[in-house]
């Protein structure tokens, strides 16, 4: 009898230590799973709609210099050319390095007075390196501009530049830019993500004839004035 209940109260004693330990791996799964999901919790886009697309581009125009590295794609005629490219730009200056199979193949300096590569490139690829990746990292460096509005964008317009903003977002969609030569420079922006502690379209390409150069961004730091 003795042995009977000793039985009974120890079948009891693993049946209370048994749910005990499932309710605290429960507790520990629901944890991990709260932890997990607050960590890839997506950052939303912030939204401007009613903003004056001009008091954006104030805001932003307080940037006096972008670092970024990117992958590079160059297009001509059918044929790709892939890489990758280290950057540091200002508003007048740029210096661009880039790589392949991470060795130095290519390096573009530009400023106020000269612009220069090594080795020597076409001038058409010439003009997307510098002027294009310039004017479209600092796309609201754009001045003496009017202002133009449909159902779902802002574009922006000089005589030399347009630009296209998402209405909701005010960032960009599309940039042409007017060269000298009577040709265009035509950037089309896509997929905005939160990069370096600001919103940035993390795709862009310039086409210049039947030429283009596309960017896909790894890294962008913004150095404020």
């Amino acid at each position: 009898m003795i042995f009977s209940k000793l039985f009974l109260y120890r079948g009891k004693r693993k049946r209370v230590e048994g749910r005990a330990v499932l309710c605290i791996l429960c507790c520990l799964f629901s944890l991990i799973l709260s932890c997990s999901t607050n960590s890839t919790k997506r950052v939303e886009i912030p939204t401007y709609v009613g903003v004056d697309p001009r008091e954006e581009m104030v805001r932003r125009d307080n940037v006096a210099s972008i670092q970024s590295t990117f992958s590079i794609e160059f297009e001509r005629d059918g044929g790709v050319i892939k890489g990758d490219a280290a950057l540091q730009v200002t508003p007048d200056a740029l210096s661009l390095r880039i790589y392949s199979l991470g060795f130095l193949v290519a390096e573009v300096t530009s400023d106020d007075t000269i612009t220069k590569s090594d080795p020597p490139i076409d001038r058409n690829r010439l003009v997307m390196l510098v002027d294009g990746i310039r004017n479209s990292f600092f796309w609201w460096s754009i001045k003496g501009y009017d202002v133009q509005e449909d159902e779902k964008t802002y574009r922006l317009s000089n005589s030399w530049r347009s630009l296209i903003l998402d209405k909701r977002t005010l960032l960009p969609e599309k940039q042409i830019i007017e060269l000298e030569d009577g040709k265009q420079l035509n950037v089309v922006y896509e997929e905005p993500e939160h990069i370096g502690g600001i919103w940035f379209p993390s795709k862009m390409r310039i086409g210049l004839s039947r030429q283009s150069v596309s960017l896909k961004i790894r890294t962008l730091t913004v150095t404020p004035r």
